[in-house]
C-alpha cells in the first residue's frame, strides 16, 4: 500500500474544490437560459410564455421551482432552462396544497 505524505494530499484536496466549485458553477450558468416558443420540446407541449388557461400558469405548476416572484423560473420538465411564470404548457398539474 502506498503511503500519501501531506503535500500530495493538499494538491488533491485542492485540486477537488476547485473542480466541485467549477462543476457547480457551469451547471447554474446553464439553467439561466430561457425557454423559447421554438423549442422542440416546448413545441411538443403547446409551451406558450403568456398563459391562456384560466387560473393555470407555470408560477403555480407543480413541476416548477425556483422562488415565488421570480419572473423565470427553472421546471423539471425543461431541464436547464427557465419558462416564464405568467407561461403554461400542457404538462401542466395545479400544485398540490
Amino acid at each position: 500500500m502506498k503511503s500519501v505524505n501531506r503535500r500530495d494530499f493538499m494538491k488533491f484536496t485542492g485540486s477537488t474544490l476547485i473542480g466541485l466549485t467549477l462543476g457547480g458553477v457551469a451547471l447554474r450558468a446553464q439553467a439561466q437560459e430561457q425557454l423559447s416558443a421554438d423549442d422542440a420540446t416546448a413545441k411538443a407541449l403547446n409551451y406558450t410564455p403568456a398563459s391562456t388557461v384560466d387560473g393555470a400558469k407555470c408560477s403555480n405548476c407543480m413541476y416548477v421551482q425556483g422562488a415565488d416572484g421570480e419572473p423565470h423560473r427553472p421546471c423539471n420538465i425543461f431541464p436547464g432552462k427557465l419558462v416564464n411564470a405568467n407561461g403554461w404548457c400542457s404538462a401542466w398539474v395545479k400544485k398540490p396544497g
